[in-house]
Formats: structure tokens, C-alpha cells, sequence
């Protein structure tokens, strides 16, 4: 039986051996080198120790297969047979410590996975933590600008409110749950005649009308807030105020309501204008009907007081029936003389109005008064204005407004007193001021005085038309009147009994010198 030869097949296994051997240092070589790049990476470690397992049993597999060559080729089998089982067991050993790396691979990428996560955390961690340091450090490198900058900021922020706080015409207020004040603008002190020094005011304690109070309550605690309320006021020794309140409830973190914080605006002069307003109406009304009862009662009257004379001359003036008429003509004449001073209430009357010095005026009224003044024990000082403008106007009328005046004082001085006179030219303006020394005029009536029929005078001492009469008078000039009460002494300052009416009429701007030598003659000049 023939034999193939074995020569190619020994050529090939010496062949084979020695490239594994050179292959596997190859990438042992390669592996080291990927090592030195990355020494940390996983990857490449293992690869680094399975090419030692790999190169190394390559190597023993690699020299004891050319080694067995060797010697069978040299006769030496016997040699062989006892190297054998050596070169067996280490390549054994070999290729289990391979497998054993291969094996334990996914374990250790699990454990290089887990790893490489906590790493990346720490890595983001530092990240942020550096990103901190670098913001911590602009913060302390900026501080104190940036400090200053909001303190600044604050500043003005706490200004505004203050100046809007301390310098508006409203009340602004704040209060805690019991109605105390907590703080209050100088509006609202000067509007409740608050003293700077006063430490503690309770609001609630300043409404005149508990309703109103119940009210303002009530829609703060259910609502929140209280919108619009109309409320009096009254201040500490003032008059009383009529206030229009906005405000809103304060609460805390919890909810509950700590206070409450407001504003008022104060409507007082808007209530009187508008109580002004319905007077006007209200005289225009009974103007107007004046007007027309006046001419019905006017011709009865003058026939009754025609034939009441007629009748007088048939009787002796010393006889019963005499004197009866004599009282029906006097009553005639005073029924005649209240429709006068009806129609000049309702301004139904001519006028003829020409170019007037309001002191010769004063002064004529006075030459015919100021004697009877005097007799009731009241002195006149006058002090006028010696370039005083002429004012355009009704002379008889002007004169019954001051007779008017003049009476009405002297009504209110029964024991004797003082009339003080003043003229003076302020704004385009004439201002006559008429001062007495009198009993005054409470507050409780000064917006009627200048009613139609109003007169605080007994049964038949007066009509109550003469300042209803001298308010239309001057309306119609264009002109103001009003009244103060009590008064200032125009010199002293000191207060003073008594009561002012104020006249302000237009000026023509012309003044007149023509008669100052014999008006400022007549009379005192000085006030004393």
C-alpha cells in the first residue's frame, strides 16, 4: 500500500505555527499601543490581556508543534513522547485562561458601564459645581455693586411711594384689625385735625353715623374691599367732613385679614357747591313765583291803602275809627312793602347801571344809617381803598344791599358794637368787606341765611327778604357774596366776635379820584 507524502503538510503546520506566533504578538503590539493612548479605557484592557492569553498559547502551541517536528523528523520520537504531555497541559491551561478572559468580559463591561455612569455624574456634577464656583465668584467679585444698585433702586422705588404718599391732596391711610392707624399722610392729618405728636387714633371712632361704619365693615370683611363709600367725617375739634372711601382689605400668609389700607377723598366742598347749587335752583323757584304774586297783590294792595285814605279824611284824628284806619294804612304799607322787596327778589324791576365809585356808595348809604347806627350805640370805622377801580353798576340797588348789611349788623349788636368797613381791589376785583362785632352766625344756619324767608329776627321785625334780595342784587352785577363767622380783627389777627360779609365785584379797571377829599372827611378812617 502506498503512502502520501507528508512533507507539505509539515511545511504548512511550520508555517502556521510560526505566523500565529507572529500574529498574535502583532496584536499583542497593537493592543499596548492602544493601552498607551487610552490607559483608562476598558476596551482596550481586555484586549490587552486577551492578546497576552492569546500570544501565549499561540507561542506554546506554535513552538510545540515545531518542536514535535523536529524531532520526529530526527528519530527522536521518544523524546517527544515524554514532552508531549507537558506541551498538551500548558496549551490546556492556555486556552481555558483565554476563555476564562472572554468569559468574565460582559462582567466586567457591565462593571466598566457603571463605572464609566457614576463617572459622567461626577463629571456633570463638577461641571455644575464649577459653573457654581464661577458664579459665586462674580457674585463675591460684584457684590457690593450689585448690592448698591438694588439699594439704589429700592431708594427710589421707596421715594416715589413716599413723596406720592406724604404729598397727595387725599387721605391716605392704613390700619390694623381694631381700626387703628398705623399710618397716615399729611392730608388726612390736617383734614382730621391730627396733631404731628398724636401717637394713637382709632378710625372707626370718626365716623359720625354708625350705619355708615356697619356698612364700611361689612363690605370689607365679606368682600375685600369698600368702594365708593359716602361717609362723615369729624375731625378732632373741626367741622364735619364728608369723605368718599376706597379701600382694601390686607392679609397675611395664612389668609386672615391683618388690616386694611384706604384712601379719601374729601367731597365736602363738592356737597356744599352742590347744596349751593339747590339753593340757586330753589330761589330762581321762588323767584319766579315772587315775581308773579307780587303783581297779583299789588293792586289790591294799592287799592285797599287808596281807600283807607279817603276814609281817614272822614274822621277826626283823634277818633277810635281814625286810628283804626290808621293801623289798617300802616299794615297796607307793609304788605306793599314786603311785594317790594318781592320784586326786587326776583329782579323784575328796571335797572340802570352806569359807571360807580363803590366807596362814594358805602359812603351815601352811611350818611343816611349812620346816624340811627349811632343811636343804637354802634360805631362805624371805615378804611378804604383811595384808588379803588370803579365798579359798572345799579346804584339804588347797590345802596339797598348795604342798607340791607348795615341793618342786619345792627340787629345783631343790642348792647352796641362795632361795624368795621374795608375796601380793596384784588385780582380785576372790588372786595368790600362788611365786619361786625356782633353775636355772629352759627354754623347750623349759614347756608340759609341767604334763603328766601329765612330770618332769625321775632314776628314782624323782618321779612327775611333783605339778604335773599342784596344775593340777587349782587349775582346780577356779576359778583360774589359770602359770609365768615366768627372772624379775624383785620389788623390783630386775633379772633374776634362777630361776623363778615364779603362782596367781590367786577372792576372796570378806571379809578376815580374826584370825590376822595370828601369821602374820606366823613367819617373814621381808621380801625380801632
Amino acid at each position: 500500500m502506498s503512502t502520501l507524502p507528508l512533507f507539505p503538510a509539515v511545511i504548512i503546520d511550520f508555517l502556521g505555527s510560526a505566523t500565529a506566533i507572529a500574529l498574535s504578538f502583532l496584536a499583542l503590539r497593537y493592543s499596548w499601543s492602544l493601552i498607551r493612548l487610552q490607559p483608562n479605557n476598558f476596551i482596550w484592557g481586555f484586549l490587552f490581556y486577551f492578546c497576552i492569553a492569546m500570544a501565549a498559547f499561540s507561542l506554546s502551541r506554535g513552538v510545540g508543534h515545531i518542536i514535535k517536528i523536529l524531532l520526529i523528523f530526527g528519530n527522536r520520537n521518544d523524546i517527544w513522547h515524554l514532552l508531549s504531555p507537558f506541551s498538551g497541559g500548558i496549551n490546556t491551561m492556555l486556552m481555558i485562561s483565554a476563555a476564562a478572559v472572554t468569559i468574565y468580559y460582559h462582567k466586567g463591561l457591565q462593571a466598566y458601564k457603571a463605572i464609566r455612569s457614576e463617572a459622567e455624574k461626577l463629571s456633570e456634577a463638577n461641571t455644575r459645581l464649577s459653573n457654581s464656583a464661577e458664579q459665586l465668584q462674580m457674585l463675591n467679585t460684584h457684590l457690593e455693586e450689585m448690592v448698591e444698585k438694588r439699594t439704589k433702586n429700592l431708594s427710589e422705588s421707596e421715594k416715589k411711594f413716599r413723596n406720592f404718599f406724604e404729598n397727595s391732596k387725599d387721605i391716605i391711610y392704613f390700619c390694623d384689625n381694631d381700626g387703628d392707624i398705623t399710618s397716615i399722610n399729611t392730608s388726612g392729618r390736617n383734614l382730621l385735625g391730627l396733631d404731628p405728636g398724636t401717637t394713637k387714633v382709632n378710625f372707626y371712632d370718626l365716623f359720625c353715623h354708625d350705619s355708615d361704619l356697619l356698612k364700611y365693615l361689612d363690605e370689607l370683611h365679606h368682600n375685600g374691599f369698600v368702594s365708593d363709600l359716602e361717609m362723615e367725617c369729624k375731625g378732632k375739634d373741626g367741622p364735619t367732613r364728608h369723605i368718599l372711601l376706597t379701600a382694601n382689605a390686607i392679609y397675611n400668609e395664612k389668609g386672615q385679614m391683618i388690616g386694611c389700607e384706604g384712601i379719601g377723598k374729601d367731597m365736602t366742598r363738592l356737597k356744599t357747591i352742590t347744596e349751593q347749587l339747590i339753593n340757586h335752583e330753589k330761589m330762581a323757584s321762588v323767584g319766579q313765583m315772587a315775581a308773579g304774586v307780587a303783581h297779583e297783590i299789588n293792586t289790591p294792595l294799592g287799592i285797599i291803602l287808596g281807600y283807607t285814605q279817603l276814609l281817614m279824611d272822614d274822621f277826626d284824628e283823634n277818633s277810635e275809627d281814625y286810628s283804626n284806619l290808621k293801623v289798617v294804612e300802616r299794615q297796607t304799607r307793609a304788605c306793599r312793602r314786603i311785594v317790594a322787596d318781592l320784586l326786587k327778589f326776583s329782579r323784575q324791576a328796571e335797572s340802570f347801571k352806569t359807571s360807580l365809585d363803590i366807596n362814594l356808595i358805602i359812603q351815601e348809604v352811611l350818611a343816611v344809617t349812620e346816624h340811627t347806627l349811632n343811636i343804637h350805640g354802634v360805631t362805624v370805622l371805615r378804611k378804604f381803598d383811595q384808588n379803588l377801580p370803579m365798579v359798572f353798576g345799579d346804584s339804588e340797588k347797590l345802596h339797598q344791599v348795604f342798607i340791607n348789611l348795615f341793618n342786619n349788623a345792627q340787629y345783631a349788636m343790642v348792647e352796641g358794637g362795632k361795624i368795621i368797613i374795608i375796601t380793596s381791589a384784588s385780582k380785576e376785583e372790588v372786595v368790600i368787606t362788611v365786619m361786625d362785632s356782633g353775636s355772629g352766625i352759627p354754623d347750623a344756619i349759614k347756608n340759609k341765611i341767604f334763603d328766601p324767608f329765612f330770618t332769625t329776627k321775632d314776628v314782624g321785625k323782618g321779612t327775611g327778604l333783605g339778604l335773599s334780595v342784596s344775593y340777587g342784587i349782587i349775582q346780577e352785577h356779576g359778583g360774589t357774596i359770602s359770609v365768615k363767622s366768627p372772624v379775624e380783627h383785620p389788623e390783630t389777627r386775633e379772633p374776634m366776635q362777630g361776623s363778615a360779609f364779603y362782596i367781590r365785584l367786577p372792576a372796570t379797571g378806571v379809578a376815580n379820584h374826584e370825590n376822595e377829599e370828601n369821602l374820606y372827611n366823613g367819617g373814621n378812617t381808621g380801625i380801632r
